[in-house]
């Protein structure tokens, strides 16, 4: 990890739902024992390049407070550790409640199961925030955070509001659902803004990645640039991080004499059987009913493979007090019990079942043994169990059957894929595995096994830490912003000993947040009473000059003797007047009637887009459609309105959701010019504005003036930028002082 080497000092911060240490408390003294595999193996590779440290909770419900001390001290020295207490009552909440009652099955694509208790959300808010604070307990300016998890999805947020400037990166070991879904969650907007919170956020498969970046679109309507969002003055980069296992480790296990023992014994125990596996934990998203049923069929079609075969299906116990596991429980004991009764035969049977957690050197064996794995869940992140049976099979056999919708089978496409859901399919792939010749095993087995080695869990910790240590250069503050402070304090200067001042101001996404209902954008009274004060500044101007049409404009503003520009300068009303005029137009609206119709079948073509009809203009309102279909309707109106308006003297405006067409001779840049000639005598000259139309405002400006663009991330001719409209107004009001 190139960039972590060059790092010695900073202190790598993993957090996560449970400590890499199981703890144990026997009446009398606590004892520790170190998790082997998976994450906590991963990242304990980690510790010759970083300084380490791992905050989580103690997996203890209500440890006594008197005991806090002997855990804190002995998890600091033992396994820099830092224990996070919780009550039972808001645990059971947070994690069996809201985590694993609504996220869980919502996110794997079962929202039959998910519910939405507004006491068990409030108890996973209560939690996250009891992490911040105990993270900001050791948070060190320069160190990194790295988060792990559904359980802890608002933390990211939370630890950014208490530091700012920390480096934050989260990964989520599940999927992330499709948009459709996760617009069920009553707290979805809290979840995407808490993630957010984050440098970098990654996730299995790019498949959730896109669904991702297609919820922040839909819910918080920001759009991203190759996989970066800008939100919040920052930028987040969202990318795609297959998790890896530790493929020494399963490669040479079959060198263990304990290992060759158990492998050995369980040969004897299959005889000649050829032998299917499977392991999940007993959890409804693994597919384990569809499974065994698809083995049914397979006996009943394949009745020559009756007393050739076994299929242990190892299910790890999971969530034994929640009433849909215990009612799964139920099904898969009498489905076994149906088949097994069904088809054995003395001597025979045809399912092992084996409901019990199984350690390392016991699993191992049955990976070894087992001529076709058969990994089938209904959804699942990634489902790792696909890899260690490759990485295992050290002579290079075996049939891996791999469902599609697990995040594994992205990476692993030589596998025999198949739809978890069709019955027969599998059947069919169970009969293809075990016919299929050595040769073409091997064959199929070598790119995965490769693959697996170069992409090991070694390989994905330092990808995504890589990527989180860069996120700090691409962060870094554009000049504007290094030299905030000093540009709005000469402004101020010169504005207070200006003798005649001229502000001009776009109005939506400027003075006013962009909302998705036009007419709903009026003033609000804090506003109205922000542009009275700058009005009530002896030798100041203020004009609005916005694209909105001049009724509009009168309605919400015209009686606060404010200036006024319509229509992108196509009508103007000086301050403390109550006479608009019109500018000369170079062409007739008779053209408005040819494109008309056009702009109506875009708006029947796509749902929930509107036609404004302006005095001078037209304009096509998208910002209520769905995001992809209004994006791709735009760029096909603009190709057909450039055939239209070709050789005329039209023009056409792409804003912020809205594609207007005018008159090219009537610009704000235009007004503006205009007003600035009338007042040759004005030594201070702003204007503010957000959208590509407000550039000409910029580009009329004299040399000297103030220019500032509102946006991160937005290219412009303009002089400085701030973040958001209410910068704007904290800036307006800096000027009233």
């Amino acid at each position: 990890m190139e960039e972590a080497d060059n790092q010695k000092n900073r202190r790598l911060l993993i957090v996560s739902n449970r400590l890499p240490v199981h703890i144990d408390y026997d009446g009398n003294r606590f004892n520790y024992q170190p998790s082997v595999g998976g994450l906590a193996t991963s990242i304990s590779n980690l510790q010759d390049k970083l300084e380490m440290f791992w905050l989580g909770w103690s997996g203890i419900r209500d440890v006594e407070k008197e005991h806090h001390p002997i855990l804190i001290n002995a998890l600091r020295k033992e396994y820099n550790c830092l224990p996070i207490f919780l009550s039972r009552d808001a645990f059971d909440k947070y994690y069996d409640g809201f985590s694993n009652g609504c996220l869980w099955p919502l996110f794997h694509y079962f929202p039959q199961y998910a519910h939405y208790d507004p006491g068990e959300w409030n108890s996973y808010v209560e939690v996250n925030q009891i992490f911040s604070e105990k993270i900001m307990d050791v948070l060190q300016p320069g160190d990194m955070v790295w988060i792990h998890d559904y359980h802890l999805m608002l933390l990211p947020a939370m630890i950014r509001e208490k530091m700012p400037e920390a480096k934050i990166g989260f990964f989520l070991h599940i999927p992330f659902p499709s948009f459709e879904l996760l617009r069920m969650l009553p707290w979805r907007e809290d979840i995407l803004q808490g993630l957010l919170g984050s440098d970098l956020i990654g996730f299995h498969s790019y498949s959730y990645t896109r669904h991702f970046l297609s919820s922040v679109l839909r819910l918080l309507g920001v759009d991203h640039d190759f996989g970066t969002i800008t939100y919040n003055d920052r930028n987040i980069k969202v990318d795609t991080f297959p998790l890896g296992i530790d493929v020494n480790r399963f490669t040479n296990a079959h060198q263990d004499p304990n290992i060759q023992v158990e492998f050995e014994d369980l040969k004897k125990k299959i005889g000649d059987h050829k032998v299917i596996l499977s392991v999940d934990r007993l959890d409804f998203t693994k597919g384990i009913t569809e499974r065994l049923l698809a083995f049914e069929s397979f006996l009943d079609q394949n009745p020559t493979w009756q007393e050739k075969v076994v299929f242990i299906s190892l299910c790890v116990p999971s969530r034994v007090r929640v009433p849909e596991y215990q009612s799964l429980k139920q099904q898969v004991d009498e489905l076994v019990g149906r088949i097994n009764g069904r088809f054995g035969k003395p001597g025979w049977t045809p399912i092992w079942y084996l409901y019990r957690s199984l350690p390392f050197d016991k699993l191992i064996p049955l990976y070894q043994i087992a001529d076709v794995a058969m990994v089938t869940p209904l959804r699942d992140g990634m489902n790792l169990v696909a890899k260690e049976y490759l990485a295992s099979k050290s002579d290079g056999n075996g049939v891996l059957v791999l469902s599609e919708t697990a995040g594994a089978a992205h990476e692993l496409g030589e596998a025999i894929i198949i739809n978890p859901y069709d019955q027969k399919a599998m059947s069919d792939a169970l009969f293809k595995a075990l016919n299929m010749p050595v040769e073409d095993q091997k064959r199929r087995n070598q790119p995965m096994r490769k693959r697996l080695r170069r992409y090991d869990i070694n390989r994905w910790a330092d990808d995504f830490l890589n990527q989180l240590a860069m996120s700090q250069r691409q962060d870094s503050p554009k000049p504007s912003e290094i030299e905030d402070g000093y540009w709005r304090g000469q402004l101020m200067k010169s504005f207070h000993k200006s003798k005649q001042s001229l502000i001009f101001l776009d109005y939506d996404g400027t003075l006013m947040p962009i909302i998705k209902n036009p007419q709903d954008a009026f003033p609000d009274d804090v506003l109205k009473e922000l542009l009275k004060s700058l009005i009530d500044i002896k030798n100041t101007s203020v004009y609005i000059v916005s694209g909105r049409d001049r009724e509009i404009l009168q309605t919400w503003l015209g009686n606060l003797n404010i200036g006024l520009i319509a229509g992108h300068g196509a009508h103007i009303k000086p301050p403390f007047s109550q006479t608009w005029r019109d500018k000369e137009y170079s062409s007739l609206n008779g053209w408005k009637g040819q494109l008309i119709p056009l702009l109506e079948v875009y708006v029947d073509r796509t749902p929930g887009s509107e036609l404004e009809e302006k005095t001078f203009a037209l304009a096509w309102h998208y910002r209520k459609t769905e995001p992809d279909m209004g994006s791709l309707r735009a760029k096909e109106l603009i190709n057909d309105l450039e055939s239209f308006i070709a050789n005329t003297p039209l023009q056409i405006l792409h804003g912020k959701k809205v594609i207007e067409i005018k008159d090219s001779s009537a610009s704000k840049g235009n007004a503006v010019h205009e007003i600035l000639e009338a007042k040759p005598d004005a030594d201070f000259i702003l204007a503010i504005g957000d959208d590509v139309t407000d550039e000409d405002m910029f580009e009329a400006l004299p040399s000297g003036s103030w220019s500032i663009k509102v946006g991160e991330g937005e290219q412009s001719i303009a002089n400085y930028f701030l973040s958001s409209h209410e910068d704007v107004r904290v800036l307006l009001n800096e000027l009233t002082q």
